[in-house]
């Protein structure tokens, strides 16, 4: 429990049902969607729909999603793969005949065929009781009325008006005045308001194909890409069998490759070798033996994740007892091991990240994301669509597994997950920030399992993320920890910027009750009735 005499959150508590995101207007759009008699896939699209508007250097329709779902509160987990794939016309040769030697951010290459609008649809039809048109209502609303922009937003949005100003779509779009709109100013997005209602009246269909498809398309190809019509025709998602491991005697689901969620899992099954629990949870060695899984786990992860429909991905092998038996004999507890291999582990980037648990127990851990800040830099100017930066994770490397390739889906960051435990749901949760998702999930886990920490207090407690050879620390570490790092023969830095944001809820199977948590580091809030 918190400590009442210091700055903090407590744990929202509900026992009908309960959302929680990173923004107020999702949250409330979802809770209500929950009190019109909509269910918690209806109340996850809802709320997504309303953060690509409130929150746009985060999600958009221009982005992809990923989702696990519990029906009924039990422990048949169902994933849904909603990521983009490359233009059918891109591979490493057309794109070196190009001049292109690596994908760049802001590049149209770095762009692949949104996936989210078509995810939204098949959830909803299968899974939900609303249609479409009636949940994006709030978010075609907040985009056509405005909204006034909330600290965290209006605090990272200046720092990228030099990437916005390069695209005169991007820039007409969200530089409205010519500058980054301020904390408590109203911003309205009125082109994305006239097709979010186009994909209100005629569906999925409506974006991928007809006047928005082309709009996208002709934007895209003016700039190089090579994208066609058919590709955003062509966009399907698919059901898939989540991946999981278990820790603490909790199954930990992920959805499988090519997203980036077994990356949590490795990271699990190193660290469930050791009694974390008897460590002070604010303690160096603690911190060492995170930081120590994170290097392997990563390097695994850039080895051999990538689309399996393109070559298989020795997930049995990688989530197998012995893997994680081999990958704990190589951390020192006195010491940083030697470089583990070819990891490449940039900076933290951007997502959105809620869970939705209704009054039947329906429980879903929902993630949407244009990869980095303000996706690819690049919107379509008649739509108000800003497309997302997911090709950047493609290799250019032709003996690499995650090459770039026609219709290929390139290697995922964005990893929802769900806790289950004696046939029941337990948790859905998530830690947005592209790269730092699994560390922040599996160091918001052990907060609970290991050390006893409530969903709240395990999302406050200070965070780490091992980068570019360096641990980044939150300004809630202090400097002893440090000094006992670089002790150990690891570089320090301090962090930049927050790191990350999540979400939790905890379905007790006794009471019924639902506890919630959202992180501080965003603008959102857990909210229930």
């Amino acid at each position: 429990m918190r400590d009442f005499q210091l700055p903090g959150r407590s744990t929202v508590h509900a026992g009908e049902a309960m959302a929680a995101t990173s923004h107020p207007l999702a949250t409330l759009t979802a809770v209500e969607t929950l009190k019109s008699g909509g269910n918690a896939i209806d109340a996850a699209v809802a709320a997504a729909g309303v953060l690509g508007v409130v929150e746009p250097a985060m999600t958009g329709i221009g982005g992809d999603c990923f989702v696990l779902y519990a029906p009924k509160g039990g422990d048949k987990v169902i994933a849904y793969n909603g990521s983009g794939r490359a233009p059918r016309a891109a591979s490493v040769e057309a794109l070196n005949k190009k001049g292109v030697k690596t994908i760049e951010v802001t590049s149209p290459h770095a762009v692949t065929v949104p996936g989210c609008v078509e995810a939204w649809e098949r959830l909803i039809a299968d899974h939900g009781t609303k249609d479409l048109g009636a949940l994006l209502k709030p978010a075609i609303k907040t985009a056509e009325e405005g909204f006034p922009v909330s600290p965290r937003v209006g605090h990272d949005w200046p720092g990228y008006v030099d990437k916005l100003g390069r695209n005169a779509a991007a820039r007409d779009v969200f530089l409205p005045q010519g500058r980054a709109p301020k904390v408590g100013e109203r911003f309205k997005n009125p082109r994305l308001a006239e097709t979010l209602k186009k994909i209100a009246k005629g569906g999925a269909k409506a974006f991928y194909t007809g006047a928005v498809a082309h709009d996208m398309v002709s934007a895209l190809n003016a700039l190089g890409g090579l994208h066609a019509m058919d590709d955003f025709a062509a966009t399907k998602g698919e059901y898939v069998e989540p991946i999981s491991t278990v820790y603490r005697g909790y199954q930990v689901h992920e959805c499988p490759p090519n997203g980036g969620g077994i990356t949590t899992l490795l990271m699990l099954n190193i660290l469930q070798g050791f009694e974390l629990g008897k460590l002070d949870p604010k303690s160096v060695e603690r911190l060492h033996l995170e930081v120590e899984a994170t290097r392997l786990a990563f390097a695994d992860r850039d080895a051999y994740i990538a689309d399996p429909r393109f070559g298989r991905v020795p997930v049995e092998e990688l989530l197998s007892e012995r893997h994680g038996a081999d990958q704990r004999k190589r951390v020192k507890r006195d010491r940083a091991m030697a470089d583990p291999g070819p990891s490449l582990v940039p900076a933290h980037n951007d997502t959105v990240y809620l869970c939705v648990v209704d009054r039947d127990r329906n429980a879903v851990s929902f993630i949407n994301s244009i990869f980095h800040s303000f996706g690819s830099g690049i919107a379509a100017p008649g739509t108000g669509v800003l497309f997302q930066s997911r090709g950047f994770g493609f290799r250019m490397d032709p003996a690499h597994p995650n090459r770039v390739e026609g219709g290929k889906r390139p290697m995922h960051t964005i990893i929802p997950a769900m806790l289950t435990k004696e046939g029941r749901a337990v948790m859905p949760f998530g830690v947005m920030g592209a790269h730092f998702q699994p560390v922040g999930q599996t160091h918001v886990l052990t907060n609970m399992l290991d050390f006893g920490m409530d969903p709240q207090e395990a999302i406050d407690f200070p965070r780490a993320h091992y980068y570019e050879g360096a641990v980044q620390l939150e300004r809630g570490y202090g400097d002893d920890m440090a000094k006992g790092l670089q002790a150990l023969g690891h570089r320090t830095v301090r962090a930049g910027s927050p790191l990350g944001g999540g979400q939790a809820i905890w379905i007790d199977a006794k009471s019924g009750m639902l506890t919630g948590g959202s992180d501080p580091r965003k603008d959102g809030f857990a909210a229930g009735y």
